[in-house]
């Protein structure tokens, strides 16, 4: 279980736009903008011109994205008697979610206005703020309404509200990645030509057709037999192997074998039965196959923290993961992770898919395996590869396994601990 302690800002751009072109996405919309009680003066109503861009427009699921809603024009008024000096506007504003992902963004501006003269039209802004992709898919991205903050001579609030404001940006989200965690053991790793071997496979899509056969090398043999998963994805099954020729047995969904719908290859032997010659004796050495296994240091992970209001990376690393292969045979293994929700007071949520992480694994000197690290990136609830030992003629061995993991805490992420559980699974 991962805890993160977070007390959790937001920066501060615009885009770059050249000086007499109508900026891509730009969009107009009625406000109806309400001065300050104190300011005596009547609404007022007209056009706002505005536009949003975004940081990365083909985010994955689980990003931070950067949003900027810039206002080019306003129909509110300076509401103070005299001139606005410089540096005295702050802006504030939201910006609508809508498509795969639905909510809004919280955008803010610094002081940088010019002095604006008594009853003229207050300045542009541009306001910032960021969000967490939650869901793949098009995202759009429309324009909401925004406060004009003044703090000369008084503090003032001029509210400016508009409904239906058109769509100014859009992006597209992509998806995790998905982790396999397809398994097959088989409960005998030898036996005689004819022999039927039982086979045990769990992971597999809730009742689906499943294809149990003998394999030689990358090639199948006629050994095989049709299985059917049972609504958890396990299934058992008996395969009569009879071709000498198979080394191992594979299951898998679909019409052929596949690294991400099938599991295996798990290593069998068939033992020739034929009597030898009058006079001589046959002699049979066999090495039981082991087991593959992990462990895994410590049962929690402490997250560093991060300051309210600025939101940012919260660091921390897992437990080290130690793999032993003692099954032999050309199957490899893979270490898959997945992580839920973050959970802090009051049941507010940190997306799971706000955590990644950067995997490395080492192997132990004289195995006949190599580990590969699984790709630096977001863990989140659907999982990723940690790390895994491809198929080879001769697999085995001893591996250790760690990474350094990092949450991205939205600014303004409400203090206390967010919790969450990280589950790992070797198949």
């Amino acid at each position: 279980m991962a805890v993160l302690a977070a007390t959790a800002g937001g920066g501060l751009g615009s885009p770059a736009v050249a000086q007499g072109e109508t900026p891509p996405g730009q969009v107009e919309f009625p406000t109806h903008c309400l001065p300050p009680q104190e300011a005596g003066l009547p609404p007022a109503d007209g056009t706002t011109t505005a536009r949003i861009t975004v940081g990365d427009p083909a985010p994955r699921v689980g990003d931070t994205v950067t949003v900027t809603y810039q206002v080019a024009t306003t129909p509110a008024v300076n509401p103070v008697g005299g001139e606005l000096p410089a540096d005295a506007l702050t802006p504030t504003g939201r910006v609508l979610l809508g498509g795969a992902q639905s909510g809004e963004v919280t955008v803010v501006g610094a002081k940088r206005n010019d002095p604006v003269e008594a009853g003229a039209a207050l300045p542009g802004v541009t306001m910032t703020g960021t969000f967490t992709v939650t869901a793949p898919g098009e995202v759009t991205l429309a324009p909401g309404g925004y406060t004009l903050h003044t703090s000369h001579p008084l503090d003032l609030d001029t509210v400016c509200t508009a409904t239906g404001t058109p769509v100014s940006e859009r992006l597209t989200a992509s998806p995790l990645p998905t982790a396999n965690l397809r398994g097959v053991s088989l409960a005998a790793a030898y036996g005689k030509p004819g022999a039927r071997v039982k086979v045990t496979g769990a992971g597999f899509a809730p009742g689906a057709s499943v294809t149990v056969a003998g394999r030689a090398g990358a090639a199948e043999t006629p050994d095989r037999v049709a299985a059917k998963a049972d609504d958890r994805g396990a299934f058992e099954a008996e395969l009569p192997v009879s071709d000498k020729a198979t080394t191992a047995v594979v299951a898998y969904e679909g019409t052929a074998w596949s690294a991400g719908r099938g599991s295996g290859p798990a290593a069998y032997t068939v033992i020739d039965a034929v009597p030898p010659p009058p006079g001589t004796q046959k002699v049979t050495a066999v090495v039981e196959p082991g087991a593959l296994s992990m462990s895994q240091a410590g049962e929690s992970v402490v997250l560093g923290a991060v300051p309210y209001g600025d939101g940012g990376a919260a660091p921390g690393r897992i437990g080290t993961v130690t793999v032993k292969d003692a099954r032999g045979g050309p199957a490899g293994w893979t270490l898959t992770g997945k992580v839920t929700d973050f959970t802090g007071p009051g049941g507010v949520r940190i997306p799971g898919a706000s955590l990644s992480w950067t995997p490395s694994c080492v192997a132990a000197e004289g195995r006949p395996s190599r580990c590969v690290a699984g790709s630096a990136g977001v863990v989140g609830p659907e999982g990723a590869v940690l790390a895994s030992a491809p198929d080879a003629g001769a697999v085995g061995g001893t591996f250790t396994i760690d990474a350094t993991v990092t949450l991205r805490v939205p600014p303004y992420t409400p203090p206390g601990a967010y919790q969450a559980v990280l589950t790992l699974t070797l198949s």
